[in-house]
């Protein structure tokens, strides 16, 4: 089972995030959890979400406390919430930023591997906006290789009707130029 645990603000799109993930990930026959936490937060408060997929049924119904994977929308939030907290051995961290995986390590003085793409300015490109939520989607998929781009089609089709294919232009252009150090 792959854990994955997403940091954003309020309003970037984690929980669309991880519900088309979801459906994705079942469409392309696994089995797959994507739920958020969060309380009385607003728009641009920090917020977690989180995704969970596998080959055999899901039997847990918990939060994600050791995930294999963090997945940053908002580098800005680091620093402010501890993106790394219980991150397994042999974890991986994405981060939207335009910044060298070697500098987020630094940074977070974390010796993992690290995964860094410029999210924001993808989505801002390809979709005119600043939002990177299904651009990082994209991103996800090249460091946990579940399932290819292609399974992403219907769930943002449906989703998002006449702008899909942007999102998935953007999806794209992250999986192919996502930086992943050792």
């Amino acid at each position: 089972m792959i854990e994955v645990r997403w940091h954003g603000r309020g309003g970037q799109g984690a929980v669309t995030s991880v519900e088309l993930l979801a459906v994705a990930a079942i469409g392309a026959g696994k089995y797959a959890q994507g739920f958020p936490s969060f309380g009385p937060e607003r728009r641009g408060a920090p917020i977690a979400a989180f995704s969970r997929i596998d080959e055999k049924k899901i039997k847990v119904r918990s939060g994600i406390y050791e995930p294999d994977v963090v997945i940053v929308l908002d580098a800005s939030l680091i620093g402010l919430v501890n993106v790394i907290d219980g991150l397994k051995p042999g974890g991986k961290l994405i981060v939207n930023t335009p910044k060298t995986p070697e500098e987020i390590k630094k940074e977070l003085n974390f010796s993992g591997v690290v995964a860094t793409v410029d999210g924001t300015g993808i989505a801002r490109k390809e979709m005119g906006v600043p939002i990177a939520n299904t651009t990082m989607i994209g991103a996800l998929l090249k460091v946990i290789g579940v399932m290819g781009l292609d399974a992403m089609k219907e769930a943002v089709e449906h989703r998002f009707g006449r702008i899909a294919q942007k999102n998935l232009t953007a999806m794209k252009r992250a999986y192919e130029e996502i930086k992943i150090s050792n």
